[in-house]
């Protein structure tokens, strides 16, 4: 029988379910904008160097170059672009040092400046090939690693003076777009870039390899593994045949296995030691032996091609530490490897980069939080470790400032000295580059060169000396001095007339003869000047005052 029903007198009428818009905390987004922030920073302090690197500050290899592919009227020889420097192909490096004399008044700091866009470039191409898979953060992080890395302060010498920037950067920074080209199956944009790469130095030889070895990771078709790596076999071959017989920039020719060995554990490791090889070989092997690890499960079950360019952004940092050991090693340089050699470190930088992706790649599980900390610690201790570097590098290349004088004056014993070739300058002159032009200055805030000096308005300098009597004019006159507690603005060189035929640069650092005799707060000084008949007066100038040194 059909059951009564129930009266429910509490029984309420359900409540409608609302929904609240809930705000996902800040925080995250803050942390990645920090990290892009923090990504930044290397490029800037970078570009500020540059910016302040004196107008002429390039290296025998400039002046080399400069007057093998141009004429006595400034006019470029196109065929001499295409010939051999250093024992590389040299056609990209050699057009840009014409481009800058001719086009940009011979400014270091063009080609300084254009040598940190072509490594932002590489950052750029490294960050496309970060798997999408990552989150915002991991991303951010490894980005600003990969930033701190590429612009660490041990490549300095890449910002503050043009001639190894421009000469070794093009061609790493092209292998880096035809990695990430390949990573991405892009094969044209590869090859492009790899025949770039191989135009400007003879670094980008192992790219065709590499993009081969990403080709087959990638489980592409053979024939695009078999192109590039006949292309490489060729192209190696060209080189061997028509390159220079002979060893170039003091290597040795000897077997020596253990030194060349040291020589790659080195260049993968300079990140860590400033002129102390056996660090950076020890941090270099460990580097290469993680690689190997994580390039073992790679290339044994090639899993992603997530991995592929990683992979041979590894194997390319690898290649060239071993070029590096093959045609460079000698023990003439500081610390007795030249894989310490400040513009070498990129090789470092790149294989720190591949090892940081893969580990990332390879070890999912791990909390962010642990790799954003470790990519920043790496980034800012590497940084730190490289300020010696830094500063080995501004002071090595310190005596460079002179080369303006003694081009602008013809001191023919100074340009021996100083590796510039006297070819070079009447191009130079006839294209209006530094120091041929108007910009030129002794920097004394007055006196050029043909202004005449009252000399009998010097005073005796306080404290200064010449290390030797100045008798050549055309040779470089070196010395301490320092006026009122600080450097002199600048040094001036007359003749008995009391007419300026040279000038010379301070603030240098004090050489070790020097040290015992100098004042307190003294620095060295070099100075150079023109031919000049009759005994040469050489003065210190500071806040327009003169004293007499000699």
């Amino acid at each position: 029988m059909p059951q009564p029903a129930l009266d429910a007198p509490n029984v309420t009428a359900p409540i409608p379910r609302t929904t609240a818009k809930i705000r996902r905390p800040s925080a995250p987004r803050l942390g990645v904008a920090a990290l892009w922030a923090f990504a930044a920073v290397p490029v800037a302090l970078a570009l500020l160097a540059a910016v302040r690197a004196p107008k002429m500050h390039v290296l025998l290899d400039y002046w080399h170059v400069f007057a093998k592919i141009t004429d006595d009227t400034g006019h470029l020889l196109l065929g001499q672009v295409f010939t051999y420097h250093l024992d590389q192909p040299f056609v990209v490096p050699s057009l840009l040092f014409y481009v800058d004399a001719a086009w940009f008044g011979g400014d270091n700091r063009v080609l300084t400046v254009l040598t940190i866009a072509l490594l932002a470039v590489a950052v750029f191409a490294l960050w496309t090939m970060l798997p999408r898979h990552l989150n915002p953060a991991t991303r951010a992080a490894l980005t600003a690693a990969m930033s701190w890395l590429l612009f660490t302060s041990h490549a300095t010498e890449l910002w503050l003076q043009s001639t190894n920037g421009i000469s070794w950067v093009p061609a790493v920074t092209f292998c880096t777009i035809a990695i990430a080209c390949a990573h991405h199956g892009r094969r044209a944009g590869a090859y492009a870039a790899a025949v770039l790469g191989c135009l400007s130095f003879g670094a980008a030889l192992p790219i065709w390899f590499v993009i081969a070895f990403i080709a087959w990771l990638r489980k592409e078709p053979r024939l695009r593994v078999v192109i590039p790596a006949a292309a490489g076999l060729v192209i190696l071959a060209a080189w061997w045949l028509t390159k220079p017989a002979g060893t170039q920039s003091g290597a040795t020719d000897a077997f020596d296995p253990d030194g060349r060995l040291s020589v790659v554990a080195a260049a993968v490791g300079g990140l860590w030691s400033v002129d102390i090889a056996v660090l950076a070989v020890i941090a270099g092997s460990l580097t290469i032996a993680l690689l190997a690890l994580l390039l073992r499960h790679t290339v044994i079950h090639r899993p992603a091609a997530t991995e592929a360019g990683w992979a041979g952004l590894a194997c390319y940092a690898v290649a060239l530490a071993l070029m590096l050991a093959l045609g460079r090693t000698t023990t003439n340089v500081p610390g007795g490897n030249v894989g310490l050699i400040s513009r070498y470190v990129l090789v470092a930088a790149l294989a720190t980069t591949a090892l940081l992706v893969l580990t990332t790649v390879h070890r999912p599980q791990w909390p962010q939080r642990y790799l954003v900390v470790a990519a920043v610690a790496l980034s800012l201790v590497t940084h730190a470790v490289g300020g010696g570097k830094a500063d080995e590098v501004r002071r090595s290349y310190a005596p460079l400032n002179l080369s303006a004088i003694a081009l602008r004056v013809d001191a023919p014993a100074a340009l021996d000295a100083l590796h510039i070739q006297r070819a070079a300058g009447p191009a130079a002159r006839a294209l209006g580059a530094y120091p041929f032009n108007d910009s030129f200055t002794l920097g004394c805030h007055g006196p050029e060169l043909g202004s005449h000096l009252d000399l009998t308005t010097a005073q005796p300098t306080p404290a200064g000396a010449l290390d030797a009597p100045a008798t050549d004019a055309g040779d470089i006159t070196t010395g301490w001095a320092v006026v009122n507690g600080t450097r002199p603005d600048c040094i001036l060189i007359t003749d008995q007339t009391g007419t300026v035929t040279g000038g010379g640069i301070t603030g240098l650092p004090l050489t070790p003869g020097q040290t015992p005799k100098a004042a307190p707060g003294a620095t060295a000084w070099q100075a150079t000047a023109g031919p000049t008949n009759g005994p040469l007066t050489i003065l210190a100038v500071q806040g327009g005052r003169l004293y007499r040194i000699s």
